[in-house]
């Protein structure tokens, strides 16, 4: 039953991946004007949804069109298939709250941070109400669901007011024991081997962030859950021994090893991450395939809304050019 459940969404994936922006878009937009890349947008599957020719009408078109192509995508299939694709989507619902707190730790408008939030489980209504909400305390207010995973673990948080680095740790702790447990259960050695590597990734972006403040007590910021990032590797990062990287040459994360920057580091762990999402779409009787899809669509927004803010605002293309390969 479930083999051909997902056999049946599997298909349909792959006839939404066949519609998916090409690459030459983003390669032919790096350097057009604000008004040509909405026009070059329009031609695009996002056309539907691009209504305007504002920087937040390009903001509202990606999200219209992801709640579209990948907020559906439970009601597609039942049972732990829909529980599945559901951890998928929990994390986009893990990555809005980081970038709501992130984003009025830095005086952001509700409005620019809607501007990057991508789709998961939460409704329209909720996150704007987390957008509305004040501080984190407020948010866990708002976000008063028993069931959600995260609802406990931003009330928990929340209420030792930590620095906001730590907050988030916290959020990624609890999300992660959940996401690796419930994996197994549901028999899906895709998403929990990826979870696993996400974690690994997070880990050394904490560590090169930790060492960038400055800041001491690395061991309390650590994450576990990872395979090849061990906490006496993780400290030794934060403290600025990125000779320590080396041992990361036999593991999947050796792309990232030369990394000495966090930009630098951060795009070598996209391209892994990416890569290793790819790999799903070799699980035909698993949630493989909506793991690399979803994955793809959250890159391609990611990218359009990072090339809609250059052409907006004038910056020279050498500026996103990096980001965007």
């Amino acid at each position: 039953m479930a083999g051909s459940s997902f056999a049946y969404l599997n298909a349909r994936l792959r006839a939404r991946r066949s519609q998916m922006v090409p690459e030459a878009f983003f390669q032919q937009s790096i350097g057009l004007s604000f008004p040509d890349f909405v026009r070059a947008l329009a031609d695009t599957i996002y056309g539907p949804d691009l209504v305007g020719e504002a920087l937040a009408d390009v903001d509202r078109a990606v999200t219209s069109h992801m709640q579209r192509m990948v907020g559906d995508l439970p009601g597609l299939v039942s049972g732990n298939m829909r529980e599945a694709i559901n951890l998928l989507l929990l994390q986009s619902d893990l990555n809005n709250l980081k970038t709501i707190l992130r984003g009025k730790v830095a005086g952001q408008s509700p409005e620019e941070i809607k501007g990057k939030l991508v789709s998961g489980t939460l409704p329209e209504v909720l996150l704007n109400a987390l957008l509305q909400a004040p501080d984190a305390a407020s948010m866990a207010q708002v976000l008063q669901l028993p069931t959600h995973p995260l609802a406990k673990a931003l009330r928990n948080a929340a209420t030792g007011n930590p620095d906001p680095l730590a907050l988030e740790v916290a959020l990624d702790r609890d999300f992660y024991a959940f996401s690796l447990e419930k994996a197994r259960r549901l028999r899906e050695p895709a998403l929990a081997s990826y979870f696993a590597l996400q974690v690994d990734a997070l880990n050394l972006t904490t560590a090169f962030k930790l060492h960038t403040l400055g800041a001491g007590g690395a061991e309390g910021y650590f994450v576990p859950g990872g395979s090849s990032v061990n906490q006496a590797l993780f400290s030794r990062v934060a403290a600025g021994d990125f000779g320590a990287m080396e041992a990361l040459n036999a593991t999947p994360l050796a792309a990232a090893s030369s990394a000495r920057t966090l930009g630098e580091l951060e795009r070598a762990l996209r391209r892994i991450l990416l890569e290793k999402a790819a790999q799903g779409g070799k699980d035909t009787l698993g949630a493989g395939l909506a793991l690399d899809y979803i994955r793809r669509k959250e890159w391609e927004g990611a990218r359009i809304r990072l090339l809609a803010r250059r052409a907006y605002f004038n910056l020279p293309a050498e500026a996103v050019a990096k980001e965007v390969a």
